[in-house]
């Protein structure tokens, strides 16, 4: 993993200290600009007495975050190649942490508060099920006709009730009764499926965009109502859009190095008629020849962009890192600058919006053009995709079949309580979104080939 000096050299000039603690709480510049509402959680929680100073409503949720049970499965979940094939690259775990620091450094700059963003940004990809974006279709089929399924839908139920924390009044898990602030940071589509609208190209692991992206479920809508309350429609919060802009700067630079280190990627020779197609094809359909070229040229203006091919040496990783660090902090500081040019004052929840250069915009879809054409495309990858959707879709069925017989404990308690069929169903998927990669396939095996092993088709990348 990464963590880029030049974008925390870039924040030191402006991060916002500490200041005295106020009645016996510690908390920061950025944090006194939230307001009570801001603060407030679904279910009403006694002051906790520690030695030390109290900690902010904020530094708590980031805290119950980072200990959650689905926190650290996101280490064997996909993000580009699988979790098993190298030491070095990423999964969703590692990935994650690079943008929670990312965000955090961005927050820090633009002043909003940094535990809050962390804290979205180490969520933003907990209701990824197995395989990622390609299992998302899997159970978005399955549960199409009942209510669907989508990562981020997933990752509001995850916050709110699958991640036992704590309980309301009616006996129902509220999940980590967050703050009003951090779940509405951790939305990035707030609206439910009838409002979402038809999504086109396709995902940053390759698989196409045709699950509609929403943020709710129907039997969620209550704790997203208030989440939401004084909320302009449609509108994400300043925090949230930090946060995507983070995990869009990560992937965009991450996938290249992982595919670098996996040598399916050489940056000194690129096919760039190929990677100029799968920007338009992909991600860019409307940009012209001229402003692919430019944002490419831009990128090869870097200084720590290579000049020779990578060889696996310490001097090549290390030349590697260096110029992962600079991308970064090229598109932090754009993204930066603008934002303060377009919004001086205050920038916090709906009082501003993240502005992002289009050259900037345009040189990230450049990095994961390369990243498409080189391990998107590849024919061992598309193999491998096509068995792992067929996997999940016959675990949700042997699953769906066999009632509470083989769902975890906390699962076939919702088995049991559940009203009717349709709420049955939701159980299993959220059953099947919960496992690992690793743990998908060896479920798979157990239930359908009992004493076989996996079969080639099955894994991952």
């Amino acid at each position: 993993m990464i963590f880029d000096d030049s974008v925390r050299r870039w924040t030191e000039s402006t991060e916002r200290a500490p200041v005295e603690p106020v009645g016996g709480r510690s908390t920061t510049l950025g944090s006194m600009l939230y307001d009570e509402a801001a603060r407030e959680r679904w279910v009403d929680e006694p002051p906790k007495r520690i030695a030390a100073p109290e900690r902010t409503p904020f530094e708590r949720d980031r805290a119950r975050l980072v200990h959650a049970a689905a926190s650290r499965r996101l280490a064997a979940k996909t993000q580009v190649v699988g979790p098993q094939s190298d030491d070095f690259v990423r999964n969703r775990l590692t990935h994650s942490l690079e943008v929670a620091q990312i965000a955090r450094d961005l927050a820090r700059t633009l002043g909003c508060e940094p535990d809050l963003v962390e804290t979205a940004a180490l969520a933003h990809d907990l209701g990824h099920p197995p395989f990622g974006h390609n299992g998302e279709r899997v159970l978005a089929d399955a549960a199409a006709g009942v209510g669907g399924f989508e990562g981020n839908a997933q990752t509001l139920r995850l916050l709110t009730r699958l991640e036992a924390k704590t309980f309301g009044y009616d006996g129902r898990s509220a999940g980590l009764n967050l703050t009003r602030a951090t779940l509405d940071a951790c939305t990035k589509y707030p609206w439910p499926l009838d409002e979402a609208t038809v999504p086109t190209g396709v995902h940053a692991d390759g698989s196409p965009r045709v699950v509609r992206k929403f943020g709710v479920y129907d039997d969620d809508r209550p704790v997203f109502d208030w989440l939401r309350s004084g909320a302009p429609a449609r509108r994400r919060c300043f925090e949230a859009q930090v946060m995507d802009l983070a995990d869009d700067i990560a992937y965009s630079v991450h996938d290249v190095e992982d595919g670098i280190v996996a040598g399916r990627i050489d940056l000194t020779r690129l096919d760039v008629a190929a990677v100029r197609a799968a920007v338009r094809d992909w991600y860019l359909p409307d940009t012209d020849e001229d402003a692919l070229d430019g944002a490419l040229a831009r990128l090869r203006s870097i200084g720590s962009w290579p000049s020779a091919s990578y060889d696996g040496s310490r001097r090549a990783l290390a030349a590697l890192k260096n110029l992962t660090s600079d991308v970064i902090g090229r598109f932090a500081e754009e993204a930066r600058s603008a934002t303060f040019a377009a919004h001086p004052g205050t920038r916090v929840r709906y009082e501003a919006d993240l502005v992002v250069p289009d050259d900037s915009r345009t040189e990230m879809a450049m990095l994961k053009g390369i990243a498409a054409h080189y391990v998107m495309q590849a024919d061992d990858r598309v193999l491998a995709m096509a068995g792992q959707r067929e996997l999940l879709a016959e675990l949700v069925e042997v699953l769906a079949s066999t009632g509470s017989e083989h769902l975890d404990t906390a699962f076939a308690h919702d088995w049991a309580e559940a009203p009717d069929d349709a709420a049955r169903l939701r159980v299993v998927v959220d059953q099947v979104a919960s496992l690992t990669d690793a743990s998908a396939v060896a479920w798979h095996a157990r239930l359908t080939r009992p004493g076989e092993p996996p079969g080639p088709g099955v894994r991952t990348l």
